[in-house]
């Protein structure tokens, strides 16, 4: 059976541009794949078949010879379909662009891709003043930087990479596996498409040394445990001239002696005389800005009562916020009584009422109710 005009076959004309061509293609590609198409030995035959026009058409030698002596230039040709020596992998990387290219993450650069330089990860522990305030801090990071002998070139001081004989200076290889044509990084070169063959000395060719850098960290204010600074291109330097990549520090705050925190907002547990807390007074308390703050106990306070002092907690990242700090009173029993301060409290004892000692009365209360009713 004769085979189709691939002018025809993807429904160009003769003159059709490098763009429109590959529009044709892909439009075509698009809705014959085998993934669109599973058990449909139509489609899969029409895919082959507008891959291999595309194919040959999309490049400026072929196509010359195609339009010259039609499908008879590749007759004695050795390879794929017709005798044509055919891989389509490019022309389905296109289509797989198009159809995942958004999915996972953008389109690939076309022709050789520099190798970039691995990403760094930087745990930094910082204490809740840090957060509070914002500070810079000075961290030493032991990474790879760009070799100053050989400007990352990789070659000793002169001498030129030579081209690499894998992949002619492709950067990548292609084998054939049953339909597919698979295309991976040169094994030789790592995808540089050239190899040193005159290395330099202080790198041995990679173009890249270890080296510990010092950098300075600012710390915003109001940084929450487990936040995420990136430093762009302070990662390791890419391989031969690459760009590098990026440092990201991860901060952890470590426990604070008076202060527990739970988003913008602080806490703080004050012990108070058992005095205060049942005749009232007044108490000063820390606050993490580094200032004092008065307040006022009322009497007959017990543990666990907050007080709340508005703006005096962290301030919130990105904003003019702050949140509050909230003192948790915590009622201290006197402890190493002499003997008089004993003889006072069990006077004070004597005198206690229902109204003095409201909780107790209450509980005891409804314990005996409770026995009572066991005992019914």
């Amino acid at each position: 059976m004769a085979k189709q005009d691939y002018y025809d076959l993807l429904g160009v004309g003769r003159s059709v541009d490098a763009n429109e061509l590959k529009r044709a293609y892909r439009n075509l590609a698009k809705q014959h794949h085998p993934d669109r198409n599973p058990d449909d030995s139509v489609a899969e035959q029409k895919f082959k078949e507008v891959s291999e026009a595309y194919e040959v058409l999309s490049d400026d030698q072929k196509r010359a010879a195609y339009d010259q002596f039609g499908h008879a230039a590749f007759e004695h040709a050795s390879g794929g379909p017709g005798g044509a020596e055919f891989g389509f992998g490019s022309s389905f990387a296109d289509v797989f662009d198009d159809l995942f290219g958004d999915f996972m993450g953008g389109r690939r650069g076309g022709g050789r891709q520099q190798s970039r330089g691995n990403d760094l990860r930087f745990n930094l522990e910082i204490g809740l003043e840090d957060a509070f305030h914002g500070r810079n801090r000075e961290i030493r990071v032991p990474s790879t930087v760009l070799c100053e002998s050989c400007d990352g070139s990789g070659a000793r001081d002169g001498a030129r990479p030579s081209v690499c004989g894998t992949c002619q200076g492709v950067g990548k290889v292609r084998s054939q596996q049953g339909f597919f044509t698979i295309e991976r990084t040169c094994p030789s070169c790592g995808g540089a498409g050239h190899v040193i063959t005159d290395p330099c000395p202080s790198c041995q060719g990679g173009g890249r040394v270890q080296k510990q850098k010092t950098l300075m960290v600012k710390i915003p204010a109001g940084v929450e445990d487990g936040t995420r600074i990136r430093l762009s291109g302070e990662g390791e330097a890419g391989l031969r001239g690459a760009p590098p990549g990026d440092l990201y520090i991860f901060l952890s705050l470590s426990p604070h002696r008076l202060f527990q925190r739970d988003g913008s907002h602080l806490y703080c547990r004050v012990p108070l005389p058992m005095t205060t807390a049942a005749l009232g007074g007044t108490v000063e308390v820390p606050t993490l800005g580094g200032g004092r703050a008065r307040i006022n106990i009322p009497k007959g306070t017990q543990t666990g009562r907050q007080f709340r002092l508005k703006g005096k907690g962290m301030p919130v990242m990105r904003s003019n916020g702050k949140g509050d700090l909230y003192i948790q009173a915590t009622i201290e029993t006197p402890v190493n009584l002499t003997k008089t301060q004993q003889e006072l409290l069990r006077q004070f004892e004597s005198e206690g009422s229902a109204r003095t000692n409201p909780e107790s009365e209450s509980f005891l209360s409804k314990v005996k109710e409770l026995w009572d009713d066991l005992t019914e």
